[in-house]
This record gives C-alpha cells, structure tokens and sequence, in this order.
C-alpha cells in the first residue's frame, strides 16, 4: 500500500527504512520514550513495516523530502491504535499531527477499525491535548498493564 497524500505545505506518505534516523530525532525531540536496543532499533522497525497490521507514516517537506512529523498505527483486528506521533518542534501548531493522525484513521477505518485508541504517558500533557482536541476522549477507569520480556524491549 504506498499511497501518498499531499497539500500545498507538506504530503503524506508510508515510512521507508531510510527516514529512521530522522524519525527516532523526531520521537526523541517530542520526548516519546525511547528503547533503541529493543522495539525501536532499526532491525526491529524494519520487521515491523512488514506487518500486515502497521501502519508507519511520515509527512514530509515538499522540497528536498526532509521528514517533519510521524505517526505509527497499528489494529489487533477489533480496535485501531495511534502511536508515536512527533511534529518538528518548529513546525507545531499547523495542523501537521492533526492531518497525521487523520491519515492513519482513514487507513485503520478502511482496514474495519470502528474504534480507534492510543496510549500517552500520563506526564505528556501536550499529547493528551493534541488528542482531546481530534475527538479522543480519556477513559481513566482503564489502567494499564504491561508484561515485557526484558526492561529495553
């Protein structure tokens, strides 16, 4: 599936091995944590992209491609999830995450996805406002388990 959205200011388009440094500066400047020895090392994000199940996009500049913003989805075959989302800290507030996020609905929607999610560290306010604002709704009643074969991963 290589399709590719644009507008004026920036396109839309799948992830590709090559965008991975630029896209971990991103992740790491939008202050995402980070487990380069495991789910985010480039033998493992190459894997992923292969799954049938994940969804990588980046929107790039249209002039020279430079990658500007990012977001990962991934379905479990009964609800979509929106992951790592990250604009350029220079380019925040112009509607990037926002056509980001609505790239990988559209995309998780047409796999059959009628609920979309996404899981925010509870100390990343500026991300549960980017989410509030697209319509997602915060269920504190769910709480969070994790089960990690080694503390990297």
């Amino acid at each position: 599936m290589s399709e590719k959205s644009q507008t004026d200011d920036f396109s839309v388009r799948e992830f590709r091995i090559e965008d991975y440094d630029r896209v971990m500066e991103l992740w790491a400047d939008g202050g995402l944590p980070l487990k380069p020895a495991g789910r985010d090392s480039r033998e493992n994000i190459s894997r992923q992209i292969m799954m049938p199940n994940v969804l990588f996009l980046v929107a790039e500049e249209p002039e020279g491609g430079r990658v500007i913003g990012t977001v990962m989805a991934t379905h479990d075959g009964r609800k979509g999830w929106i992951n790592r989302l990250a604009v350029d800290a220079a380019l925040r507030k112009r509607g990037i995450g926002a056509r980001l996020v609505s790239e990988a609905e559209r995309r998780l929607e047409a796999l059959g996805m009628d609920i979309l999610a996404c899981l925010i560290e509870d100390d990343n306010a500026v991300s549960m406002a980017v989410f509030e604002r697209l319509g997602y709704k915060k269920h504190p009643e769910i709480i969070y388990f994790a089960k990690r074969k080694y503390p990297g991963v």
